[in-house]
């Protein structure tokens, strides 16, 4: 592997050496699939979560839709109507804590995972993928299916290739890690004060800027990971191995989840 220092000085010479760098290939290989395996699960239970809330909360018949405080039949531009689900979801106060919960679920995680056990730290991240779903499941309301589906497999194969690329780049690219935590707090600022401004100008900007810091973002957050593997966790593996798995997975899984949101808003057409 290029990453290794060829003029490791094994007991055993070349042949040594070369066992030794077999064995972090195949363990890099094994480290990194696991990291990908937990980020499609997942992905997985996020798009179940979001469809499964969506048709919880949407119904055509009208003697099933909520009624607003008016007596208002909660009625959707499509001649569909929001069930009372729907509206605890999307419209009653609870929208906030569930727009909320996974923000809390990733502090959580990402400041509890030396405490946690592995198989807790895991089931803390399929729970905060289910959070995640519930709290994206409104895209349904606001783009069309085909549209979402398109973005997804757009962002599916543009995430492939800036990992691809971060996995298999012989450039260093830690330099860009402080630029783009810059960039990526910028966006945040730029998107609170959008809330109040509500320029669309100012949401197009954030959604240009957004997709080239996630970008960025995937290969350098896959090179880390390659990295922390080689330099960090090859020789102790266990606990320590697969805690770092789970938080890389969920490194991955957040720039997939900001990338498909924001060229959603890019790409996406309104329903």
């Amino acid at each position: 592997m290029s990453d290794l220092d060829r003029n490791y000085a094994s007991p055993f010479g070349r042949a040594g050496a070369r066992a030794d760098t077999a064995a972090v290939d195949a363990g890099l290989r094994a480290y990194m699939l696991r990291i990908y395996n937990y980020m499609t699960i997942g992905l997985a239970i996020t798009g179940l979560a979001a469809l499964g809330v969506y048709m919880l909360a949407v119904t055509g018949d009208a003697s099933l839709a909520a009624k607003s405080a008016t007596g208002a039949t909660l009625a959707l531009a499509r001649g569909q109507y929001l069930t009372q689900f729907g509206y605890a979801v999307f419209v009653s106060p609870l929208k906030w804590v569930l727009i909320l919960a996974p923000l809390v679920m990733v502090f959580a995680i990402s400041f509890g995972i030396n405490r946690l056990r592995p198989a807790t730290a895991q089931m803390l991240f399929w729970a905060f993928s289910a959070l995640m779903g519930i709290s994206l499941s409104s895209i349904f309301l606001v783009y069309t299916h085909t549209s979402i589906v398109r973005v997804f497999f757009i962002t599916a194969a543009s995430f492939g290739a800036l990992s691809l690329y971060g996995y298999t780049t012989k450039r260093d690219m830690t330099g860009m890690g402080s630029f783009l935590m810059m960039g990526l707090f910028g966006i945040i600022i730029a998107s609170l004060v959008n809330i109040f401004v509500a320029s669309s100008m100012l949401q197009f900007v954030v959604s240009v800027v957004g997709v080239l810091v996630f970008a960025g973002l995937t290969a350098w957050d896959t090179q880390r990971l390659k990295n922390d593997y080689i330099y960090g966790y090859a020789a102790q593996g266990g606990e320590m191995a697969e805690r770092a798995a789970i938080t890389g997975a969920l490194s991955l899984y957040l720039n997939f989840i900001n990338l498909f949101t924001l060229l959603l808003q890019l790409l996406g057409q309104r329903d």
